[in-house]
């Protein structure tokens, strides 16, 4: 076994490899970039080496310079986790030719999955199914207009290098086909370095099942069962669970043969996966294989008590797989939600920010079952890369963490899904947090009712107004307000007092809260002994039981109160940022803005036909001049970031009056791109 390794990535796979290793005694070499200087995964490791400037290309995907880092820190073995250079094979024969192990596959493997098109001729040959389509090496767009047309609408146009949902277009009819095709290649070339393209048939309501398969260096390959990410948003997995539901014996075992003749015919070793789409029919076709650990990893250890890095590191150091296939058992059902930083209402774009207040679910850090009788998995599984107080920056994916949970049944599952959930808190950037807990609860997901449209189909469920605020919500809020103000006090001057006292009377003062939903006109009566609160709807006495400050970590703004409100208990944490709070209580989080009487009012920040960058990007092409005139919907631009493109609309009918940036600009949150004047 290896005495130290590197580990070639970042965020939460980077603490995840670092994890296992300290557990098998093996020291650990983080890099990071200026950005991660103070992140996790360099405070988990026995040493961390600087290797470049915050963006990924000049830092983490920089193969030469983490190369040098390896051997001149003594590595004998690089983890390269997922993204960045894990599947680069160029990066792997390096590895070989200094002397360092690739904790992956062999580089003629790599290259053999790595073209999705030479995947698909060489997995033709091995007599595994494939979905009907173009997968040659003629590219120019009036040919695959052909191709498209003669398969038939609806089309998936997908980057031959890609993944992660990256380079992948949809297109619903033939005069759609050419600029999606621009779009795609244009995204396929600024992700991977190369604008080839396939073109698949598009399947109506697919199911998405992989297979985890495991070889050796002696010959031998498992699979470790399947796991089902149909439910996707823009070609991205938001839940994973293991097993798939509905998944016969028979099919498994059909499904894992043809998973395991994949890795086969390119001699694979290690942790890899194979993709399938497979119709409602039960019939399955090849997708893809990733060559290297994927993120949803975790829901095969939890059904099959397993640590697949452990398996990976044994594996690459030669010794043979640490179990067979008859060894290899299903126990319970294991379901992955990936937590973002991002806006599931304006289109899941990333959110950028610091993570001011974070509470997670009572978690145990998964470790392997060393005793075959005692198979049980933890209940709730979190892995993460970020802590409170770090920073959701632009320069990388911005997942927050996996939240991961067993249970014995899919049900039993379901509702400790729902419990972590509604535990967590996160203050300082948008989530997805809310949506997950719908998505969780909703009947298609809980029926299995699932395809890769799953989100699509079922908008109004997942995608409601904002909810008005509680009576419960709106007495914390005030809770915390009157709080602070109470902690602001000099108890030596009776006139700063702020206790409402008044002589035969009661002080009845206004407060108005704000959220999307609408505005909260209320009055809290300052009583002797309690308050009460009383708006147009309601009225009730409140009573301050407790408040302490938040016990996870020292510092910042979170606050718990327990309340009686007409004597019934209320409890809840709030988190104040300026004038914003944020109310956690009963598993919901709801932000209110105080609005201050005393406060000027400022001038309002957004006029009208002002279109501004939702985040951080570049422009990568402009679909207007100016004097065009343009119907609401219309695409007015396109920006770039996180590797993804998001396309700005007209919110209204106008005119375009000045375009304020060209092709290739970089742009910040919030900058005005330009200027339409309505009709």
């Amino acid at each position: 076994m290896f005495t130290k390794i590197l580990i070639a990535n970042r965020g939460e796979i980077a603490c995840r490899v670092a994890a296992t290793a300290r557990r098998l005694g093996i020291q650990t070499v983080a890099v990071y970039s200026e950005a991660d200087a103070h992140a996790k995964h360099v405070a988990m490791c026995d040493e961390a080496v600087l290797i470049g400037p915050s963006a990924a290309r000049d830092s983490y995907l920089k193969a030469d310079v983490i190369l040098a880092v390896a051997l001149a820190t003594g590595a004998q073995a690089i983890h390269p986790g997922y993204g960045f250079l894990s599947e680069n094979a160029a990066f792997a024969r390096s590895c070989e030719t200094a002397g360092i192990v690739f904790i992956g596959p062999p580089a003629s493997a790599i290259d053999a999955m790595g073209s999705k098109s030479a995947a698909k001729t060489l997995m033709e040959q091995a007599d595994v199914p494939l979905v009907p389509g173009y997968h040659g090496e003629r590219q120019d767009a009036d040919f695959l207009h052909t191709q498209a047309d003669s398969m038939g609408y609806p089309v998936l146009l997908k980057a031959s290098a890609g993944g992660g949902g990256k380079g992948m277009r949809i297109v619903e009819k033939s005069a759609d086909f050419k600029d999606a095709l621009v779009s795609c290649k244009r995204e396929a070339i600024s992700s991977f370095g190369d604008d080839k393209v396939l073109v698949e048939k598009y399947l109506n309501r697919p199911r998405h099942i992989e297979i985890q398969v495991f070889a050796d260096q002696q010959g031998e390959c498992v699979y470790l069962f399947e796991r089902d990410c149909s439910v996707q948003r823009r070609h991205q997995k938001v839940l994973e669970e293991a097993p798939a539901p509905g998944m016969s014996d028979q099919r498994r075992s059909a499904m894992g043969h043809a998973a395991v003749t994949a890795a086969k015919a390119v001699s694979y070793v290690g942790a890899g996966t194979v993709e399938f789409i497979v119709n409602q029919d039960g019939a399955f076709y090849f997708m893809e294989m990733n060559t290297r650990l994927q993120v949803e990893h975790p829901v095969t250890e939890m059904i099959s008590g397993t640590d697949l890095v452990e398996w990976q590191l044994r594996v690459a150091a030669g010794e043979p797989l640490p179990l067979t296939q008859a060894q290899l058992q299903i126990n319970g059902h294991a379901i992955e939600a990936r937590i973002y930083a991002e806006n599931p209402d304006k289109g899941f774009l990333p959110s950028i920010g610091i993570l001011r207040h974070v509470r997670t679910p009572s978690a145990v850090t998964f470790t392997r079952n060393d005793n075959p009788d005692n198979n049980q998995p933890v209940a709730v599984r979190i892995d993460s890369g970020v802590r409170e107080g770090d920073t959701i920056s632009p320069f990388y994916d911005p997942m927050i963490a996996k939240l991961i949970v067993w249970g014995a049944t899919r049900a039993e599952a379901l509702a400790r899904m729902a419990q972590a959930l509604a535990e967590y808190q996160v203050v300082g950037v948008a989530t997805n947090i809310a949506f997950l807990q719908r998505l969780i609860g909703s009947t298609a997901f809980s029926t299995a009712d699932l395809d890769t449209g799953l989100i699509e189909r079922n908008q109004e469920v997942l995608f409601p107004p904002t909810p008005v605020a509680s009576l419960p919500v709106l007495a914390l809020a005030s809770a915390a307000l009157l709080d602070a103000e109470q902690r602001t006090t000099n108890a030596a001057n009776p006139w700063s007092a702020t206790t409402g006292w008044r002589l035969n009377s009661v002080l009845q003062r206004a407060v108005t809260y704000a959220n999307e939903a609408q505005h909260y006109a209320l009055h809290i009566g300052y009583h002797r002994t309690h308050y009460t609160i009383n708006t147009s709807a309601n009225s009730a006495v409140i009573r301050i039981v407790a408040q302490k400050e938040n016990d996870q970590t020292s510092g910042n703004a979170g606050k718990n109160f327990t309340l009686t409100l007409d004597g019934q208990t209320v409890r809840g944490t709030v988190v104040r940022e300026a004038d914003t709070f944020h109310i956690f209580t009963a598993g919901t989080h709801t932000t209110l803005v105080y609005t201050d009487p005393m406060a000027h009012a400022g001038e309002a920040e957004i006029e009208g036909g002002r279109l501004t960058a939702p985040m951080p990007g570049k422009i990568v092409a402009i679909h207007v001049r100016k004097g065009n005139t343009v119907e609401q919907g219309a695409p007015l631009l396109v920006m770039e970031a996180m590797k993804m493109e998001h396309t700005i609309s007209a919110p209204g009918a106008g005119v375009i009056e000045e375009i304020l940036f060209e092709v290739g600009d970089q742009v910040a949150d919030g900058t005005q791109l330009l200027r339409l004047v309505a009709q």
